[in-house]
């Protein structure tokens, strides 16, 4: 371990845990190797001239400059110890060269391989006359004594009389009364002070663990400390995995216990609690490397025990304290403590079940790794105020936080914690997580009306924020369903939950942009579930939004000053996507009652949905109309299909209203066929159904024709709207019961004989080809009676442009309906 630790400086690799990415630092220009001789040598004239001047004080600068690749060795820590003693009067040295004659002696001793074991000797009086010379020590004095002190301490082979005195003295630098624990670290120099602590930890005996663990824990005392953060908390967590570690290879155990013991006392609980949180996180992070051989792995599971208690009761205290962590939401404190729990489990590898950890773990994934409903209120608030700009700092601050970076692995961690809790608590658990999506899909609408697509970036980040939001909703989800419906809970219990993860997807589905199999498996199996059940399949589609929210949104989304286009609701929209799109899969069980005053309204919106620009919608919207249609094949239920009639009128009126142009006509066409096969026969709708069509067609070609004359030049490929309408009637011929089909054989015959030639032939052609390759044996001898009697008409006539009902050129549809 002390062989492999002498390649880095512990410092830096502190500092880079504090992120995902590599940190972007400002290093000073490196000097030149004649730079590096020329400081050197002036150094040596100061100790022969006894004088300390301005270059020499660049000259250290100069050398602390190419710190990363200079090797200091023991002359040169030898000239730098000589000079610091010094008791020449001529040659003070400012106080503003201690730090970097600290910082040199400090590379001398990491990237020595062996350094002089009496220079290090020598140097501890030095450093102890050094401090105590300091009036009232500096921070950058107190941060980089520390640092060197616990380096030297950790030196292979050295002395335990040096050894002592070391950490003695680094102890004294945290205990002296001048100046107190804020002489010995400020922010900038935590990473060196924690290391310093490292150090010294790895390399002492049992009875200084404590009194180091003292001091480190005191750098966040209570009213005389620094405040905590999570990137120091990171630092103190990868801290002690090191140490632990480093014992591990030592094969240290009984130091290993003295400090997870020492950690997991409660009266470190008086210390700053996120730091207890972290520290004990670093040790079972540690852990994890420990051979779990014979009686050692009673010992590390014991530790480990003892550490996970001691994140749990920190939890348990928080929330004994805050009793509602919704009334806390907004506490720094609270905050801090909330976001190192996640941050602890995350990193620490497997831990055990507690209520209170998958309490708090829950709170931290809604309020602070997604901490959208704080951001809305906060912009929606800041509109009033013209500073919106602030949102978008914190919004982007946010995004790059190794808080929302580790989202992943806290989900993960959320998740176990879950499926190890018992039903009261996952019940509560499923709650919190609908609730959110509830919110996240009412303040995003609320934000995407407000803004009125201005500041496009603001609502970039926020929308990747909330697409992560979505993956945690959709793996936490995927969790349930494994869990909750393999388990031995009610039914009526595994109906609610699949009731509420569909209405929650139904409220996230506008987040999502990728194709995830939890999503689709999820909905597969809580699907399922409902469309067995009537009772469930009424309670989701019940948790449709009204035709009012959908067409109004003051009471849903509270912005009265907002010109509303709902057709622009993109957020609203995604979510009746999701309910058309399942709705199909439980029509079975969905009452004619509710059909009728919950989907129908939605459905034949107009022209939002039947006719939405978005083709998704609209397909889907029809699809419904179709489900419905095919719906109640084996039952005689009489309000059912009343309202299949009623629903006819509506749904064609709406369809050929927006026929071309918003209709989809594949959508149409696939209503249309389901209407005449499954409503009864005869039906008055069926027949209303092929006059409406019959009439639209005529009007378009009609309309088509005067456009462009030589439209009936050809028949295949052609995407006239006319002729996709003819093409729909000509299929119903072999679809529609045999009551309506005189009337159709009708219509259509009215229609063709009026087309100019090339018109009439391409169509006879058609149903010629139709009525050849039917098998129909009821209906195929009428269709080739009409078809020769059709044929013999178009023979007789002669198109002529002109439009008068008076022209002896053109049949009337009385002597056409007479010889047919």
């Amino acid at each position: 371990m002390s062989k492999q630790a002498q390649h880095f400086f512990l410092e830096d690799w502190l500092k880079s845990s504090t992120t995902t990415t590599p940190i972007a630092t400002t290093k000073p220009t490196a000097s030149s190797a004649r730079a590096i001789i020329q400081s050197w040598s002036n150094l040596r004239n100061s100790l022969q001239t006894q004088t300390f001047q301005l270059l020499h004080l660049q000259s250290l600068q100069t050398l602390l400059n190419s710190q990363t690749s200079i090797n200091v060795a023991d002359p040169q820590a030898k000239l730098l110890l000589s000079i610091l003693s010094s008791s020449s009067p001529n040659l003070s040295l400012p106080p503003e060269s201690h730090p970097l004659f600290l910082k040199l002696l400090y590379i001398w001793v990491r990237k020595s391989s062996k350094p002089s074991q009496a220079l290090l000797d020598s140097a501890l009086p030095i450093l102890s006359n050094l401090f105590n010379e300091e009036r009232e020590i500096h921070f950058s004095v107190g941060s980089l004594g520390v640092l060197l002190l616990g380096a030297i301490s950790f030196v292979p082979g050295l002395s335990e009389n040096s050894r002592k005195a070391c950490v003695e003295l680094l102890c004294k630098l945290f205990e002296q009364e001048r100046g107190g624990v804020m002489a010995v670290v400020q922010g900038e120099f935590v990473p060196e002070v924690l290391a310093g602590i490292g150090y010294a930890l790895i390399s002492s005996e049992i009875p200084y663990i404590s009194r180091i663990l003292d001091c480190m824990f005191g750098i966040w005392g209570k009213g005389k400390g620094l405040s905590g953060s999570v990137s120091y908390g990171l630092m103190m967590l990868h801290l002690i995995e090191w140490v632990v570690s480093g014992f591990i290879n030592l094969q240290s155990y009984k130091k290993i216990e003295c400090l997870c013991g020492e950690i997991s006392r409660t009266r470190k609980l008086d210390s700053a609690l996120f730091a207890v949180v972290m520290v004990a996180a670093g040790g079972l992070r540690g852990l994890i490397k420990a051979p779990l051989i014979g009686t050692r792995a009673e010992t590390v599971h014991n530790i480990r025990i003892s550490l996970e208690k001691c994140i749990a009761v920190v939890a348990r205290e928080l929330i004994s304290k805050t009793g509602s962590f919704c009334h806390s939401a907004f506490d720094p404190n609270i905050r801090l403590i909330v976001q190192c729990i996640a941050l602890s489990l995350a990193r620490s590898g497997p831990v055990s079940f507690d209520p209170s950890l998958l309490l708090c773990i829950t709170f931290a994934s809604l309020t602070e790794v997604f901490p959208l409903r704080s951001f809305y209120s906060r912009i929606l608030d800041s509109l009033h105020k013209n500073s919106i700009q602030l949102g978008l700092s914190e919004v982007k601050a946010h995004l790059d936080s190794i808080l929302f970076k580790e989202a992943g692995a806290i989900t993960r961690v959320f998740c176990d914690q879950y499926v190890s809790a018992d039903d009261e608590h996952k019940t509560m658990v499923e709650k919190l997580i609908w609730s959110y999506c509830q919110d996240l899909y009412s303040e995003h609408r609320r934000i995407a009306l407000a803004l009125h697509g201005e500041l496009p970036e603001l609502f970039g980040d926020l929308e990747k924020i909330a697409e992560s939001s979505f993956l945690m909703v959709v793996v936490f989800a995927s969790v349930v369903t494994k869990n909750r419906f393999n388990s031995a809970l009610s039914r009526e219990i595994q109906l609610d939950v699949s009731v509420g993860i569909l209405v929650s997807f139904s409220r996230v589905e506008y987040f999502r942009r990728i194709r995830l199999p939890e999503y689709t498996d999820a909905i597969r199996g809580v699907a399922k579930n409902v469309q067995e059940n009537e009772p469930a399949c009424v309670s989701f589609v019940e948790s449709m939004p009204s035709y009012d929210d959908l067409t109004n949104c003051y009471g849903s989304v509270g912005l009265s000053e907002v010109e509303y286009n709902w057709a622009k609701d993109n957020v609203q929209t995604a979510r009746i996507l999701f309910y058309l799109r399942v709705i199909p899969t439980c029509i079975e069980r969905v009452p004619a009652s509710v059909f009728s005053k919950v989907v129908a309204p939605t459905m034949f919106l107009y022209p939002l949905y039947m006719g939405h620009p978005n083709g998704k919608l609209a397909r889907a919207s029809h699809s419904v109309f179709v489900s419905f249609m095919s719906s109640g094949k084996d039952s005689n239920q009489e309000e059912r299909t009343l309202l299949k009639e009623q629903l006819v009128f509506y749904y064609i009126q709406r369809a050929i209203e927006g026929y071309p142009g918003i209709t989809p006509f594949d959508g149409m066409a696939s209503g249309v066929a389901a209407l005449v096969r499954f409503l009864p026969a005869g039906s008055p709708a069926a027949m209303y159904c092929v006059h409406s069509l019959a009439d639209k067609a005529k009007s378009l070609c009609s309309k088509a024709m005067t456009e462009d004359a030589e439209m009936w030049k050809d028949w295949q490929g052609d995407s006239e709207p006319s002729k996709k309408l003819l093409e729909l009637l000509l299929r119903l011929l072999s679809l529609v019961d045999i009551q309506i089909l005189p009337n159709l054989m009708k219509l259509l015959a009215q229609f063709i004989v009026e087309l100019p030639k090339d018109g009439q032939n391409m169509v006879l052609d058609e149903i010629y080809n139709q009525v050849a390759d039917s098998d129909d044996v009821t209906r195929k001898p009428a269709l080739v009676s009409w078809l020769q009697s059709l044929s013999f008409l178009c023979s007789q006539t002669t198109f002529t442009k002109s439009t008068s009902s008076s022209s002896t050129d053109i049949l009337s549809l009385n002597t056409v309906s007479a010889r047919l």
